[in-house]
């Protein structure tokens, strides 16, 4: 077992989160080095059921997210699950959850609660919406928050259909922003000797994400004309005569250079409204008509040595095996491949920083339900009686 390590070593996160948002964010964070102590309910957390599995409670997405964290089961419902619970936020620096606040502050797990505990935690709460607005306390998945942020329906302005994107992006996007929130929030209590109370909602971390791009002319007011990044609307992966490739000619310089080697050097000067960074901006969808026309003509491996020798950037059209297999993360180890004790030879997505030159270590193999429940509970205090009391009620699992 690798020793652990990282910028985060020393710090405690206490994990209440579930599904993707909460524990891809915490993901991040074990990463670093962080102790995360993962608190699930007697049942476990409901992604431990995504398959494909081999063993029970062991699914792939349970998997890859849970590297590097220590699973203890409480149930935070009974009166000795929620004290042990506090028992060990008193020991934490950082408390995060992704269950909406009226529900916590039944469970007495508010942010008065945990912080009377312990002042100096950092309380974060990973919430669907803002707790001012008409919307707060709504449910809020990946699903509901791509769409009422506008993702369907810009992909549906090139298809015709409104589709959600195929990745869990509004879940991860909000993960990355906790790490930050998290982290910066540890920064002020370092600085001011005083605990963090955090609110971090989905539909307002995605608005902003889209809307950084897609304000457009409502930018202005009054505006100047509708939102939306141009450019963005119109790209996609070019057909060639054997497949797709990715390209970007972007830049004049670029421009001049694609045409001169496929033999038209005459073709821009002949189309000024081409010819220049300001002029294709007006002209987006004539602009990448032009190059569809045009790509479609060779194979895609003829494409992709041609652009490559002329310096425009260019990559192949990559499937899900194709990424795994990619050549370049084999090359740099970003697939990291551990025995797990029980589930065999796992293949986990890598850690993508590096750190004086070298990765952080992936030293916990991802958990099974409960697996740390003793040794945790024992870490914060409770003696032998204790955690057998709380077994018989099965307000905890031993599942060593």
């Amino acid at each position: 077992m690798i020793t652990r390590d990282g910028p985060l070593a020393g710090v405690r996160i206490v994990d209440l989160t579930t599904v993707i948002m909460g524990p891809y964010a915490t993901q991040i964070l074990a990463d670093y080095g962080a102790d995360v102590v993962k608190i699930e309910p007697p049942e476990g957390d409901i992604m431990r059921g995504a398959g494909p599995m081999k063993g029970p409670g062991m699914g792939h997405l349970h998997l890859q997210m849970s590297r590097n964290k220590r699973s203890v089961v409480l149930d935070v419902k009974q009166e000795g699950g929620r004290g042990a619970l506090l028992r060990i936020c008193a020991k934490a620096d950082v408390f995060v959850h992704n269950v909406r606040l009226a529900a916590m502050e039944r469970l007495r797990l508010g942010p008065s609660d945990v912080r009377a505990a312990n002042p100096r935690i950092v309380y974060m709460s990973l919430l669907g919406y803002g707790s001012g607005g008409p919307y707060a306390g709504k449910p809020a998945y990946d699903d509901l928050i791509q769409g009422i942020c506008g993702l369907p329906a810009l992909l549906g302005r090139e298809t015709g259909e409104p589709a959600f994107v195929p990745v869990n992006m509004a879940d991860r996007i909000v993960g990355v922003n906790a790490v930050h929130a998290v982290l910066a929030a540890l920064l002020q209590r370092e600085r001011t000797g005083e605990g963090q109370t955090v609110e971090l909602p989905m539909f307002e971390t995605l608005a902003q994400f889209v809307l950084g791009d897609h304000m457009g002319g409502r930018t202005f007011d009054p505006p100047l004309g509708p939102p939306g990044y141009v450019r963005l609307l119109h790209r996609q992966p070019y057909r060639t005569s054997d497949g797709y490739i990715c390209v970007l000619v972007y830049t004049d310089k670029q421009w001049q250079a694609f045409f001169r080697l496929i033999g038209r050097p005459g073709e821009l000067e002949a189309n000024p409204h081409l010819a220049t960074y300001a002029a294709r901006a007006r002209n987006y969808e004539e602009a990448y008509g032009r190059l569809a026309t045009i790509f479609e003509t060779r194979p895609t491996g003829e494409w992709l040595t041609l652009l490559e020798r002329n310096d425009i950037p260019c990559v192949r059209l990559n499937d899900l095996d194709d990424l795994i297999d990619d050549p370049h993360l084999a090359a740099v180890g970003f697939v990291r491949e551990l025995d797990h004790p029980t589930e065999g030879r796992l293949r986990l997505a890598g850690i993508p920083s590096r750190w004086n030159g070298a990765s952080l270590p992936i030293s916990r193999a991802p958990p099974r339900l409960g697996e740390h429940s003793v040794e945790v509970l024992q870490e914060v205090g409770l003696d032998s009686a204790e955690i057998d009391r709380l077994l018989s009620q099965g307000a905890t699992v031993d599942g060593r």
